[in-house]
């Protein structure tokens, strides 16, 4: 069986969607372009009004591009509004998000090709072999585990809790596992994904030896530490996003400790500088407690980079309250900034708001703070210069740094290997 994998959203999509792909290869199925495919898979997103445009468009191009592949619809946007997709045509199977690799695994697919109906027997690959799959051609070089999904937040403005669902964690022995085996393997650098990764659980919240996300950092490193051949560094992890509550010592002092093992670089999602529009939002910090915890990341783990989400234009916000998150943002420092204008979700608070910020207000917003994040990027690379870092090397000659700036690779320098580079 051929087959596609279309990927949109977030990076726990993008893991989710590399799972995918793997459990086909498993069982013999090759990847193919779109219009030669037989299964064509589309992981859909819906945490705006763009990513969900860009999700519709995506599985109308593949019916369009190939009138015999059978179309699997599954992820966040078929989770909010499955009868929009189903609509499309007769080609297109809704599945729901946790249903999908148990198909596959299952063999359900199998038939979607003749040659495929005939050969459904499993082709004999290992367990540690099947893990080690996205490390193979067609994946990226940094492989993604999934320990967590779900989120118990309510924010305002997102849909995404109700598309993904209670906050859920995976056994911190499975993931070790999955680690080790992806280290045995020749993984070099692992990136931990969750919709709300810090909320990461492994037990009864109010236990306290329930295992935390420090703790599962700490086991991670001491189960993997002399996994990698002798004169190279061992796999390093990296933490994908983690909400400001849940950074506590703990994971600061896990961070200062590991030199390096596990990234100094955190993403930090601040989505606005004034505590007015915090509030609204239902985030639960203020701007003095957010301004707070970076000087506090900033002296417990010197050499850090802190990268953010921003949302301007969230309905009812002032020129003033915008000027009070390009203040913050400047005095925060981050590395990067990812700028979102406030995208209207059906069916949350934020929505049903009177107050909506004009298109053109929002837009005017957010080139200006794109602007400043270009500033504040040039200026945290340039306090890096003379300094030496770890980085991934990658395709097309690239590598990323420790602190996620992608650097020219060294020039004979192995992909997927960890190198020193000069900043």
């Amino acid at each position: 069986m051929n087959f596609a994998v279309v990927n949109l959203g977030c990076k726990v999509n993008r893991v989710e969607s590399d799972s995918f792909a793997a459990a086909l290869l498993a069982r013999g199925a090759v990847p193919v372009a779109e219009a030669d495919a037989d299964l064509i898979v589309v992981n859909t997103c819906t945490v705006t009004g763009e990513a969900e445009k860009k999700t519709r468009k995506a599985v109308r191009r593949a019916l369009r591009c190939n009138d015999r592949a059978a179309v699997a619809v599954t992820g966040c946007a078929v989770a909010i509004d499955a009868a929009t997709y189903e609509a499309m045509d007769p080609r297109v199977r809704i599945v729901g998000k946790g249903e999908f690799l148990k198909q596959i695994e299952q063999g359900a697919w199998d038939g979607c090709s003749e040659e495929a109906a005939a050969a459904t027997v499993r082709p004999a690959i290992s367990a540690a072999e099947e893990v080690a799959l996205p490390l193979g051609e067609g994946f990226r070089t940094r492989v993604g585990v999934k320990v967590q999904d779900g989120c118990d937040n309510a924010c305002t403005y997102c849909i995404v809790h109700v598309a993904r669902g209670r906050a859920t964690s995976r056994p911190a022995d499975d993931v070790a596992r999955e680690c080790a085996a992806l280290a045995s393997a020749g993984a070099r650098e692992i990136v931990l994904t969750g919709i709300n990764l810090g909320s990461y659980c492994d037990g009864e919240r109010r236990d306290p030896n329930a295992v935390r996300l420090a703790d599962l950092l700490a086991r991670l490193l001491e189960e993997t530490e002399g996994m990698h051949e002798e004169g190279e560094p061992p796999v390093r992890f990296r933490v994908s996003s983690i909400e400001p509550r849940d950074v506590d010592g703990s994971f600061m002092d896990l961070l200062a400790r590991a030199d390096g093992r596990v990234c100094r670089h955190v993403h930090l999602p601040l989505q606005a500088g004034s505590s007015k529009v915090l509030r609204e939002m239902a985030r639960p910090y203020d701007a003095p407690r957010f301004e707070a915890l970076v000087r506090d990341l900033r002296t417990r783990v010197p050499r850090i980079s802190l990268s953010t989400d921003v949302i301007v234009g969230f309905p009812g916000e002032t020129d003033d309250e915008f000027q009070e998150t390009l203040d913050l943002c400047r005095r925060c420092g981050f590395s990067k900034i990812h700028v979102f204008p406030y995208s209207r979700r059906e069916g949350t608070p934020a929505a049903a708001r009177l107050d909506q910020v004009e298109p053109e207000v929002k837009a005017a917003r957010a080139a200006l703070l794109r602007a400043l994040g270009d500033e504040l990027r040039a200026a945290d690379r340039s306090s890096r210069s003379g300094t030496v870092e770890l980085a991934l090397v990658e395709e097309g000659g690239a590598a990323m740094t420790e602190s996620y700036f992608e650097v020219p690779a060294p020039e004979g320098a192995v992909v997927g290997t960890l190198v020193e580079v000069p900043l």
